[in-house]
């Protein structure tokens, strides 16, 4: 069977922030290529570049030298979730989540539905005519993994969507987004500092030096699909956590010192 081409491949990537003797190497060089479907985690210590990685593949930055290409046939080719929600204060949860569909001039009807559809599937349709201000910021969080689903992206990117979590709360967001990708099989770029949420959700995960982040190591967690939260008690979690916080510990002091 001929192998389907890449959602997404980064070929030579870098990016430098500033000009001349002050310039900041952030990125790179990055070499990435991303399966459809596949669910790929970034981890690497602070500053590595991962979200300038991310920001660049949702087309909000653009690199210094290299390309990244996206492969994608819809009108909605990717999506993308914060770590601060990025939703909007001033609209209705139903609106916040239609707002994709919106710009996308999807008829209001469809769009109401479609919307109204995903707020049910997170468990947030009791809340369509409330605003952000009431919600909890996992139910924040909710509304925009709606808000970027209800467009049906090719791509999904996440940065550091459940950092700002408590740890009880990270929890069942990430047991409730492992269980819609591996439903939606939707290709998505996952950027986390947390060892434990790589491996959980991941098909791969991608380990970044420091900067300027280059790819050091590849993992696959070792788990078949579909899988549940239930993989955090099995002894080969526990390994691979301990082998990519090893890969890990070198590039975090070396990040430490130059601090």
């Amino acid at each position: 069977m001929p192998t389907a081409p890449p959602k997404l491949r980064a070929t030579d990537l870098t990016r430098a922030f500033g000009r001349g003797t002050t310039a900041v190497n952030a990125l790179g060089p990055v070499d990435l290529s991303i399966a459809p479907g596949e669910f790929t985690c970034v981890v690497g210590p602070s500053g590595c570049g991962k979200s300038t990685l991310l920001r660049i593949a949702a087309g909000l930055l653009r690199p210094s030298t290299g390309e990244l290409e996206i492969r994608t046939a819809s009108p909605s080719p990717a999506a993308m979730i914060f770590q601060d929600y990025g939703i909007y204060d001033w609209k209705t949860v139903l609106a916040n989540v239609r707002f994709g569909l919106d710009m996308q001039r999807v008829p209001r009807r469809e769009a109401n539905s479609r919307a109204a559809d995903w707020l049910a599937r997170m468990g947030l349709a009791d809340f369509a005519d409330a605003y952000p201000a009431a919600l909890s910021g996992g139910m924040r969080q909710r509304v925009a993994i709606a808000r970027a689903l209800a467009v049906e992206p090719e791509i999904l990117l996440m940065d550091e969507p459940f950092a700002a979590l408590d740890a009880q709360l990270r929890t069942i967001l990430q047991d409730e987004l492992l269980e819609l990708t591996q439903t939606t099989r939707t290709t998505t770029l996952f950027i986390t500092h947390s060892l434990e949420e790589a491996i959980v959700l991941g098909d791969r995960v991608l380990v970044m030096s420091a900067r300027p982040g280059r790819i050091i190591a590849e993992r696959h967690p070792p788990f078949d699909r579909p899988r549940s939260g239930e993989v955090r008690s099995a002894p080969e979690f526990t390994s691979l956590k301990s082998e990519l916080w090893e890969l890990l510990r070198g590039e975090v002091r070396g990040e430490a010192v130059a601090a």
